[in-house]
């Protein structure tokens, strides 16, 4: 019955509408009628991947080919929009009908869009940054565009390989310098196994439990995560602390005490440790708890931070949250001020912005406290104004102009969080905005 049913099927839908392309003799051998194969196609069947003649019937009782089974592959691989699960499918269908569908050539080539499997993403970015300290008449405007490529390289159905090639390195506008670097700041590959995620090779990190407040940067190294509902994170490797501007400054202490206290600017790395336990976060009421520990051998910092963090949050509605997040050093540098030893954060969404859909928008305000002992590199800093080591609010807008050309505003005042006994915070002001034109 099933070798009748799914013969029936596939041969309409092969030999009907494709005759006219390949003459009725057949160079391939029958596939067996308990192939894999078969149910595979079957299912492709049942969700409309694949479907028959208009009138909604199946013709024929005949064995099914390698030549016919080719032809329905090359049928699905054209089909868009099919789910996650169908593509794996049909990928797999693929990898064993792959020397047929050599063989079809041109003919395969008419039914089916052929995709690399490297694909290209990107943008071309336009930053303007202007921050002012009011204490020291520091005032820095940044003026800059960034060409970014981001290629994703299909390796297996287990595998995928990622990049982050940015040209230009932040190019000033204001000189008008032709700068022809070309930086790779990320190479990685992504495995997936069932509901374990790995990462390896030098990739992006950002902590899922505080929603990035302690760390949103590159690293190299790996991690593992697993878990569906509830996930859990274990995350090992290597961080360039000068170049991520780590924690803001760093605690060497001296014969002079607590006012020597200044950035290294010689390089120093860090071999960070990271572990986190947190629901899925398109959950209503999110939550995580995590730990980070950063060793320094180079003692650029005095002692090794040991962070522990937690964060919740609540979607209100599907359009409007609240999220917060706190996190502390235990074992910060003796007779640093507390205030320098603890992050938090709290804030309010409205929506987003989303490149696809043009004239969409997002809105959010918040209140940030990033002490310089507790931070190692935040989210609130890679993507907007406020730097470790400062305190204050923040409230930002995003919106899409056209479809992929995405604009964000956002405008931060506070103060230096002080990180010695009687050191005087400055007030800081930083307006941060940013053009992105996607593809």
């Amino acid at each position: 019955m099933k070798k009748t049913l799914v013969s029936a099927l596939t041969t309409a839908l092969v030999v009907g509408a494709a005759s006219t392309t390949f003459a009725a003799a057949n160079p391939f051998e029958d596939v067996a009628a308990d192939h894999w194969a078969y149910d595979a196609v079957a299912q492709l069947a049942a969700d409309g991947v694949i479907e028959g003649y208009g009138d909604g019937t199946y013709r024929g009782d005949q064995e099914i080919t390698r030549y016919e089974m080719a032809q329905m592959v090359a049928r699905a691989m054209a089909k868009s929009g099919v789910s996650a699960a169908d593509k794996a499918m049909i990928d797999k269908l693929a990898a064993e009908f792959a020397d047929e569908l050599n063989a079809l050539g041109v003919r395969v080539a008419a039914l089916e869009k052929k995709v690399d499997n490297v694909k290209w993403t990107g943008r071309v970015r336009y930053r303007y940054i202007n921050k002012r300290e009011e204490g020291n008449s520091n005032h820095k405007n940044t003026n800059q565009v960034l060409l970014r490529l981001e290629p994703t390289m299909q390796i297996n159905k287990h595998w995928v390989g990622k990049a982050r090639i940015d040209y230009g390195n932040g190019t000033n506008m204001d000189d008008a310098k032709n700068d022809t670097k070309a930086t790779v700041d990320r190479i990685y590959v992504v495995g997936t196994y069932g509901k374990t995620t790995i990462n390896l090779g030098k990739f992006p990190e950002q902590t899922q439990a505080d929603y990035g407040m302690i760390f949103d940067y590159r690293m190299a190294g790996g991690k593992v995560t697993f878990g569906k509902d509830i996930l859990v994170s274990a995350t090992a490797g290597r961080l360039n602390l000068n170049d991520a501007k780590a924690f803001g400054l760093f605690s060497r202490k001296n014969d002079k005490g607590w006012n020597e206290l200044r950035q290294v600017e010689e390089e120093s790395t860090g071999s960070v440790l990271n572990f986190e336990v947190y629901n899925a976060r398109d959950k209503k009421f999110t939550w995580g708890v995590g730990y980070t520990q950063v060793a320094n051998k180079e003692d650029f910092i005095e002692k090794n931070p040991r962070i522990w963090n937690v964060g919740l949050g609540y979607k209100f509605t599907p359009t409007f949250n609240i999220t917060g997040a706190y996190a502390r050093n235990t074992h910060a540098p003796e007779g640093a001020e507390s205030k320098s030893k603890t992050s938090y954060n709290i804030q309010l969404n409205y929506k987003g912005a989303k490149a696809s859909q043009k004239g969409s928008f997002g809105l959010f305000l918040g209140y940030r406290h990033l002490g310089s002992l507790s931070t190692i590199r935040s989210t609130y800093s890679e993507n907007g104004g406020i730097e470790a080591g400062q305190k204050g609010f923040e409230v930002g807008a995003s919106y899409t102009f056209d479809k992929n050309i995405v604009g964000k505003a956002q405008y931060f005042w506070g103060k230096e969080i002080a990180w010695a006994p009687g050191q005087h915070e400055d007030k800081v002001h930083a307006l941060w905005t940013e053009l992105s034109f996607l593809f």
